[in-house]
C-alpha cells in the first residue's frame, strides 16, 4: 500500500492525446500522485489510456487513481478511486478495491468533512480554495475552511483550487502541506519545466517548516 504522508502533488488529468509523453515528464518533474479525472468521455474511452496511465505511473512508483468508478479503477489496474459526494460510497469502493487500496473522498463544507473522517478513505480532499473552471457553479471554500480541515484531520488532506508556483509557498506557510493541481499543469506550454517548478517551490517551501 502506498503511503501518502510524504506524497504532496497531486496531478489530475484528463483525456489528452499526448499523454505518453506529457505524463513521463510531469512525472519526472516532481508530481508524486495522479488520477485521470475525466468527466465528458464515456467509460469506454478511458479503458486503455488508463491502462496506459497506470502502467507509466507504475514504472515511476507513483499511485494512479481512477476518479468516481471503482469498477473502472479496476479494470484499468489503477491504485484506488477518488470519489465525490454524490458518487459511489466510500464503503462500498473499499469493499470492491480491498483494504490496500487507496481511496479518496472530496469535501467542499464543515458538515462534509466531519462526515468523510468517520470513513474508511486514506486521504480527504478540500476545497476549492477558489472557483474554478475545473469544477464548474461550485464557489470557492476559502483558505479558512481548508485549514479547518487539515487541523482536524487524521490523514492528508489534499487542496484543490488553484495551486500553482507562485502561490503554494504562501499556502505551506497558511499550515497546508498536500496539493492538487489541474491547470498549472495540463495548460502548460512545457509541462516538465513547469512541474519542477512547481516542485521546487513546494519542496522550498515545505523545507522551512516542520512537515
Amino acid at each position: 500500500m502506498f503511503s501518502l504522508a510524504r506524497r504532496h502533488l497531486y496531478l489530475c488529468v484528463g483525456l489528452r492525446d499526448d499523454l505518453a509523453t506529457f505524463l513521463p515528464a510531469v512525472l519526472e518533474g516532481g508530481v508524486d500522485v495522479v488520477q485521470l479525472r475525466e468527466k465528458q468521455r464515456p467509460r469506454a474511452e478511458q479503458v486503455a489510456p488508463g491502462r496506459e496511465m497506470a502502467a507509466i505511473c507504475r514504472d515511476f512508483g507513483v499511485p494512479f487513481v481512477m476518479n468516481d468508478d471503482p469498477t473502472l479503477a479496476l479494470e484499468v489496474g489503477a491504485d484506488g478511486v477518488h470519489v465525490g459526494q454524490d458518487d459511489v460510497s466510500v464503503a462500498t469502493c473499499r469493499e470492491l478495491l480491498g483494504p490496500e487500496a487507496i481511496i479518496g473522498l472530496s469535501t467542499h463544507a464543515d458538515d462534509e468533512f466531519d462526515a468523510a473522517l468517520a470513513q474508511a478513505a486514506t486521504y480527504l480532499s478540500a476545497g476549492p480554495l477558489e472557483a474554478t473552471p475545473t469544477k464548474v457553479g461550485r464557489p470557492g471554500t476559502g483558505l479558512a475552511y481548508v485549514q479547518r480541515c487539515v487541523a482536524r484531520s487524521d490523514r492528508p488532506v489534499f487542496v484543490t483550487g488553484g495551486v500553482n508556483a507562485t502561490n503554494v509557498a504562501s499556502y505551506v506557510e497558511a499550515g497546508l502541506r498536500h496539493f492538487v493541481v489541474v491547470r498549472a499543469l495540463t495548460e502548460s506550454r512545457d509541462p516538465g519545466r513547469d512541474a519542477r517548478e512547481l516542485r521546487r517551490a513546494l519542496d522550498d517551501a515545505l523545507s522551512a517548516v516542520t512537515i
